[in-house]
C-alpha cells in the first residue's frame, strides 16, 4: 500500500525575503574592495601626489593644453562610438566627427556674426547722438539744481567724461567689426595652442579604446555594468557639465535679451528694442564664467543705458540683479542639480583655485575637472578600502 503524498508545498516568500534576496544578489555580483595597505597611505600616495604636483608645475602650460584637449576628446568620443558603429573604421569615424564639429562651430559663428556686428556698427552710429541725450539730461539736471538753490557747476566736466566715454565705446565698437588691432593678434598669439590641443584631441580619439582598457587595469575593477565603468562615467559627468552649462546659458541669455527688449518697447530703455541680440548674446557666453560672468555681461547695458538716464540706469540695474537672483536661486540649481552634483562651496572653491593657477584658462575648466574628480572619488570610495590603523590605549602605566 503506498503512502499517501503529503501535499506539503513552500509558502511564496514574503517581500522581506525578496528584499535580502536582492541585495545578497547585488553584493554578490560587485568585485570584492581592494584593501589599501598602511604603508601605502603613509609613504606611497603622499609621495605620489608630491611627485605629480612637481610635473605639472614644471610642465606650466602643457598640463593646460593636455586638459583641454581630453575634455574635447571625452566630449566628442560619444559621437565617435556612434559614427563607428556604422561599420566604419575608427580613424575615418574621428576626421568625420571633427569636420562636422568644426563646421558646426564654423556655422554658428556666421549665424551670429551678421546680426551682432549690425547692431555694433549701429550702435557705434547712435553714440553721437546718446552722447547728446546724455549731455541734454546733465543740463536739465543742473537747471533743476540751480533752481532749487543748490549751484553745482558739473555740465562742463560731465560733458568732457560722456564724450571722452562716447568716443572710446565708439572705437571699440569700430574695432569689434573690423575685427582688427588686439583682438587679431590675440586671436594669432593663441592659434598655436588650438592646433597643439586639435592634434591631441585627434590622437586621443584615436586611441581612445587603448586609453580605456588601460584606465580599466589601473582603476579597481568594477561590476561589469556600463553604470560601474569608470572611463564611461567620466565621459557621461563631463557630457552632462557640457549639455547642463550650455542650456544654462541659452536660457539667461535669451532672457536677459527678452526683459531688454521689452524694456525698450515699454520706453524704460529705448536702447534694448535696438540692441537686445547684442546684449542677450553677450550675457549668454559671459555665463559661461561663473560667478563674475553675470557681472561682466550685465556691464555694456548698463553703460548704455547711463546715456540715456540715471533712472533708466537703475531699471536696468535692478533688471539684471532679478535675473541674477532667479539664476542662483531657480535656473542653476535646476540645471546644474541634475549635472554637476556637486556641493556649491567645492565649486567655489575649485573656481577660485583655476583662477589663482592659472587665470580666466583655470576659471573656464575648473569644474569639468571637478567633475572628473567627482566621479573618481565616488568609484574609489565604491572599490577601495583602507586598512585600518591599530589603535593604542592611553593608558598610564
Amino acid at each position: 500500500m503506498n503512502e499517501p503524498a503529503t501535499g506539503l508545498r513552500s509558502a511564496p516568500p514574503t517581500d522581506e525575503e525578496r528584499k535580502l534576496t536582492d541585495s545578497s544578489a547585488v553584493e554578490a555580483a560587485q568585485p570584492p574592495r581592494v584593501l589599501v595597505p598602511r604603508w601605502v597611505q603613509l609613504v606611497l600616495l603622499p609621495t605620489a601626489l608630491f611627485a605629480l604636483w612637481l610635473l605639472a608645475s614644471a610642465a606650466g602650460k602643457v598640463v593646460w593644453l593636455f586638459i583641454f584637449a581630453s575634455i574635447i576628446a571625452i566630449i566628442l568620443n560619444p559621437a565617435v562610438a556612434f559614427v563607428e558603429r556604422r561599420r566604419l573604421p575608427r580613424g575615418i569615424a574621428v576626421f568625420a566627427v571633427l569636420i562636422v564639429f568644426v563646421l558646426v562651430l564654423a556655422g554658428a559663428v556666421l549665424l551670429l556674426v551678421n546680426p551682432i556686428s549690425n547692431q555694433v556698427s549701429a550702435f557705434s552710429h547712435d553714440v553721437p547722438h546718446l552722447v547728446h541725450e546724455a549731455n541734454s539730461g546733465l543740463a536739465e539736471l543742473q537747471k533743476s539744481l540751480n533752481q532749487q538753490g543748490v549751484h553745482v557747476h558739473f555740465i562742463g566736466q560731465g560733458e568732457t567724461a560722456i564724450q571722452t566715454l562716447g568716443d572710446k565705446i565708439a572705437k571699440g565698437s569700430s574695432s569689434i567689426v573690423s575685427f582688427g588691432g588686439a583682438l587679431l593678434t590675440e586671436v594669432v598669439s593663441a592659434g598655436f595652442d588650438v592646433i597643439v590641443v586639435l592634434v591631441l584631441a585627434v590622437y586621443m580619439l584615436l586611441y581612445g579604446p587603448r586609453i580605456g582598457t588601460l584606465v580599466r587595469r589601473l582603476m579597481p575593477s568594477g561590476d561589469g555594468t556600463p553604470a560601474d565603468d569608470f572611463p564611461l562615467l567620466v565621459q557621461r559627468a563631463l557630457t552632462r557639465y557640457v549639455g547642463g552649462q550650455l542650456l544654462f546659458s541659452v536660457v539667461m541669455g535669451t532672457t536677459a535679451g527678452l526683459a531688454l527688449y521689452l524694456f525698450g518697447v515699454l520706453g524704460i530703455f529705448p536702447a534694448g528694442e535696438h540692441y537686445a541680440i547684442i546684449f542677450g548674446i553677450f550675457f549668454g557666453l559671459m555665463e559661461l564664467i561663473p560667478y563674475i560672468g553675470p557681472v561682466l555681461g550685465a556691464l555694456p547695458p548698463v553703460l548704455v543705458a547711463l546715456f540715456n538716464s540715471p533712472l533708466s540706469a537703475l531699471w536696468v540695474t535692478l533688471l539684471f540683479v532679478g535675473l541674477q537672483q532667479a539664476e542662483g536661486h531657480i535656473v542653476a540649481p535646476q540645471i546644474f542639480g541634475h549635472t554637476l552634483r556637486i556641493n556649491p562651496i567645492l565649486v567655489i572653491l575649485a573656481l577660485l583655485l583655476g583662477l589663482q593657477l592659472n587665470g580666466f584658462i583655470g576659471a573656464l575648466i575648473a569644474l569639468p575637472v571637478l567633475a572628473v574628480v567627482r566621479e573618481t572619488v565616488v568609484y574609489l570610495s565604491r572599490h577601495l578600502e583602507l586598512e585600518r590603523w591599530e589603535r593604542t590605549d592611553d593608558r598610564l602605566l
